[in-house]
């Protein structure tokens, strides 16, 4: 049995992304849209666009900008080989995943603790979180990188596999446009409140659906870990996801709670003020942020991929298309 050709890409970036993890360089496409982002927000301030219409402008240009140079460069290369398209669509696809560059981030928290060096744990944790951490001990920075690997597989690896089995590489591109928008201006202060709005509201919804295929493939693999609780993670994901003001994140860190039967948040502080101080998790569990926590987490996430890259394999192979060109 031979893969359709959709197969051979999508097993082509995990393995690009595995093997050599997210690519460094200044021409990152995610560098590239970030930047892009800035100018085109400046522009629409200065043109008095602050409020939602000019957040709405920003999605618009920002998603048909991408997408169409994408699709410039593609067609490009197509017209001198097609090898070379097959190329650029590898080269995309990879960009546009992080799962190992998030697993090395959390073990170089887990060795600063292993180390007992709590400035080195603070300052790796900063890396991956937007929060203060300059109080942190040791266990608020591992419940850190734990809620921190549950919602980026999600939005780093799961969220955009889905959109590539439904839309291809645009798909991809497309949320991840998004998504980086919602990073970087969908916050709820004064400055962004309403120009962030359309940004923040568009990645609730295109991070819906996955972020809850994320809740059960979390306890699927839950299951299969040998430390880990697959029916307390499908519970406390059904029952605490409301715990976090997020639609979709709660999804995925309250199962990755239910999984480790750990508490997790706590006080969370951001710009020095505290932004919350509730637990996610039930009364009785403990509270988490062990060592053991954050590796298992990284386990559980390396198998949640998997187990969605074989179901997207099975799916591309079926369909010998992204699931949308069928018919």
């Amino acid at each position: 049995m031979s893969f359709a050709p959709e197969g051979y890409l999508l097993f082509g970036i995990l393995i690009l992304d595995v093997v050599w993890g997210d690519p460094v360089y200044s021409l990152h496409p995610v560098r590239l849209i970030g930047q892009a982002c800035e100018k085109l927000e400046k522009l629409l301030r200065s043109l008095n666009g602050s409020g939602r219409l000019g957040g709405v402008l920003l999605c618009l240009l920002m998603v048909l900008g991408a997408a169409l140079m994408w699709k410039v460069v593609h067609s490009a290369l197509s017209y001198f080989h097609f090898s070379l398209a097959v190329i650029w669509e590898l080269y995309s696809g990879w960009s546009l995943l992080a799962g190992r560059d998030l697993i090395e981030h959390a073990r170089r928290v887990w060795n600063a603790v292993e180390k007992q060096d709590l400035q080195e744990c603070r300052e790796m944790t900063g890396m991956m979180v937007g929060r203060d951490t300059d109080s942190m001990d040791f266990s608020a920075s591992g419940r850190a990188v734990v809620e921190s690997l549950s919602e980026n597989l999600n939005d780093g690896m799961i969220a955009p596999l889905f959109y590539f089995i439904l839309f291809g590489i645009p798909g991809m591109l497309v949320y991840k446009v998004v998504n980086t928008l919602d990073s970087m201006v969908g916050y709820r202060n004064p400055r962004y409140l309403q120009f962030g709005w359309a940004s923040a509201r568009l990645d609730d919804l295109l991070n819906w659906l996955p972020a809850r295929l994320t809740w059960m493939l979390i306890s699927i693999a839950a299951v299969l870990h040998p430390q880990c609780c697959g029916r307390k993670a499908f519970s406390v994901g059904w029952n605490h996801h409301h715990g976090v003001s997020s639609p979709n994140a709660g999804w995925c860190e309250a199962t990755a709670a239910g999984a480790l039967r750990a508490r997790l948040c706590g006080p969370i502080w951001r710009e020095g003020k505290l932004a919350s101080q509730d637990w996610l998790g039930p009364l009785h569990f403990r509270e988490g942020g062990t060592v053991k926590d954050m590796r298992h987490t990284a386990e559980l996430t390396v198998m949640a991929t998997f187990l969605f890259g074989v179901c997207g394999l099975i799916l591309l192979q079926l369909h010998g298309l992204p699931i949308w060109e069928v018919g």
